[in-house]
């Protein structure tokens, strides 16, 4: 079996194993679709003053923080428990002794949070269309994909990162958490970004996830022109994937801390 096959196999496995765990379905899939609910209940589809002082309905903003959110789960957050966890019983260092090569999982859980990731894209658009009639990107549809595609890529290895920082299979779950909630919070993704005190703001910019949000909320802006590709955004994002590839490759362990 070639190496590609063998990551398709491996691929196949992790899907079947993420669709047949309940709490990750629920975490990733349905509680973000609950609370696109809840913002657009709580904060109303009013209007929602961008950063630039433009002014969008409110669904049209939340659509795109619940992308975010969606996306955040779908990789890092996913990526660091599940790997962290995974570790810490011993299955990883198992799979390193069987002729399957490094990459071939890493490929294969990778590609999985890519296609939950991208399953996510279309749930949050087509629930935000049809609940909330939110004006779906046209024109803009390349900066959407592209923003979708280098958040992935960053996301996962920043999750390939922390899970080599987290001690043990309990600590997963906080750890993970403790690293994206507050940046949930100062990027504009729980809070409307017109909320936010600028230093905040500004401190989120340094961070990939007010980038990503932002690059998504370029694309669904009706009154962004052109291909909606937030260049500025992305290269922050593409940055701290590099970031996070180059600190995977560092510090990643096969074998439990303990």
């Amino acid at each position: 079996m070639t190496g590609a096959a063998l990551a398709l196999h491996q691929y196949r496995y992790d899907q079947k194993q993420f669709w047949r765990e309940p709490a990750s379905v629920f975490f990733t899939v349905i509680l973000p679709l609950i609370f696109l609910v809840l913002f657009v209940a709580i904060f109303g589809n009013g209007t929602v003053r961008l950063e630039s002082g433009r002014e969008i309905k409110g669904a049209t903003y939340f659509v795109p923080s619940i992308l975010t959110l969606a996306l955040l789960n779908a990789t890092f957050v996913n990526l660091t428990i599940w790997l962290s966890i995974a570790r810490e019983r011993g299955q990883l260092k198992r799979v390193r002794a069987t002729p399957a090569a490094a990459w071939v999982v890493i490929a294969g859980r990778t590609l999985t949070a890519a296609a939950v990731a991208a399953v996510m894209v279309v749930i949050v658009c087509a629930f935000g269309a049809l609940l909330y009639g939110v004006e779906l990107p046209g024109s803009t549809l390349p900066g959407l994909l592209l923003a979708v595609a280098v958040g992935v890529f960053a996301l996962a290895g920043l999750g390939f990162a922390a899970a080599a920082l987290v001690p043990s299979e309990n600590a997963a779950p906080p750890v993970a958490n403790a690293i994206v909630l507050p940046l949930e919070f100062i990027s504009g993704v729980f809070v409307p970004s017109e909320q936010i005190p600028e230093w905040m703001d500004a401190i989120a910019s340094v961070f990939p996830v007010k980038p990503l949000f932002d690059a998504i909320l370029t694309a669904f802006d009706p009154s962004t022109t052109g291909t909606g590709v937030a260049w500025g955004d992305l290269a922050v994002l593409a940055a701290w994937g590099g970031v996070g590839v180059l600190l995977a490759l560092k510090l990643f362990r096969w074998s439990p801390q303990r």
